[in-house]
């Protein structure tokens, strides 16, 4: 008999599947000329804007996830999912920019081998954000150049769902759609919340269907390499390569499983099956989102209201 595990269909169902394409690894010459050796392994990759489009049906009408009730009745809890944070680390050096979800303005950015580009939303952002980077973020050169962050403060009343955030958003730094996972370091992610809007059919008690969820996705195949502990949900593509003007082939689906995750007014005894261990997972996935936003220092208003409110 297979067991059942309501926490387990929320994660399936609201893992993003991401269509990718397929370009061969190139080689660059002592010449700096494009060359191709036989035989070389292609690189596998998507771009952001195939991943927001996977949030399209979800951000109009929600995720819907299978909860099955001791009683043995079956609901279709739907969740909407909001962008609560999101970090783009690349293999470019661009200008820093930060955005927040009540304060933001405009500010100019370029890379190493072009002059001004485009113009990318920036929010409580100062010159010392630099000395900042060299300084006290000088053990993180590893991470990539941190070229835009995002994190919701709003009350989720007053959010947009996660689509129209990230449109929103791409009109100050159009990379969120243009850039791809061969453009972004391993320390890119995101973090979506999920919060529950309506079920089908309809109960009186909803209590139990209250809980809401944060769930954590690394942007890039190379993540676990930067991730503390043992973490073994990840992306499974490689990412070597340059991106560059070279035969596409065609391509798959990847999936971008949580790496971390944090909840809400989560009944236990309704979501999580002790013969899953769905126990350890949560522990599990809870500690790994926690390391990773220090290892980044990075202050969440989502994950510590929901890691303050978890009961």
């Amino acid at each position: 008999m297979v067991l059942h595990s309501n926490l387990q269909c929320f994660l399936d169902c609201t893992t993003p599947s991401v269509a990718t394409q397929i370009i061969a690894k190139p080689f660059y010459h002592a010449s700096n000329t494009l060359r191709r050796p036989p035989g070389l392994d292609n690189v596998e990759f998507f771009s952001l804007r195939n991943l927001w489009d996977q949030f399209y049906e979800w951000s109009a009408c929600g995720a819907g996830s299978h909860v099955l009730f001791p009683s043995g009745e079956t609901v279709v809890q739907y969740f909407v999912p909001y962008l609560s944070g999101i970090q783009l680390y690349t293999n470019k050096s661009f200008a820093v920019s930060r955005s927040s979800g009540a304060d933001s303005r405009i500010k100019d950015w370029s890379d190493h081998n072009e002059h001004e580009k485009q113009s990318t939303l920036s929010g409580t952002i100062s010159e010392e954000s630099d000395d900042n980077q060299e300084g006290s973020q000088g053990s993180k050169e590893h991470l990539g150049h941190l070229s835009f962050e995002f994190f919701e403060t709003c009350p989720p009343h007053g959010r947009v769902p996660l689509l129209n955030k990230v449109y929103e958003l791409s009109q100050g730094f159009p990379g969120l759609t243009s850039l791809t996972s061969v453009e972004l370091s391993p320390a890119s992610w995101m973090s979506v919340a999920w919060y529950p809007i309506y079920h089908i059919p309809a109960r009186c008690n909803v209590k139990e269907l209250s809980a809401c969820f944060l769930t954590y996705h690394a942007l890039s195949p190379s993540f676990q390499d930067y991730m503390p502990g043992n973490v073994t949900n990840s992306s499974s593509y490689s990412n070597n390569g340059r991106h560059g003007r070279i035969p596409q082939l065609k391509g798959r689906r990847v999936s971008l499983p949580p790496f971390g995750l944090a909840t809400y007014k989560m009944q236990e005894s309704l979501w999580m099956n002790t013969e899953t261990g769905d126990h350890e997972k949560v522990a599990s996935l809870f500690n790994s989102a926690d390391s990773w936003l220090k290892q980044l220092g990075v202050e969440q208003h989502d994950f510590n209201y929901f890691k303050t409110h978890s009961r």
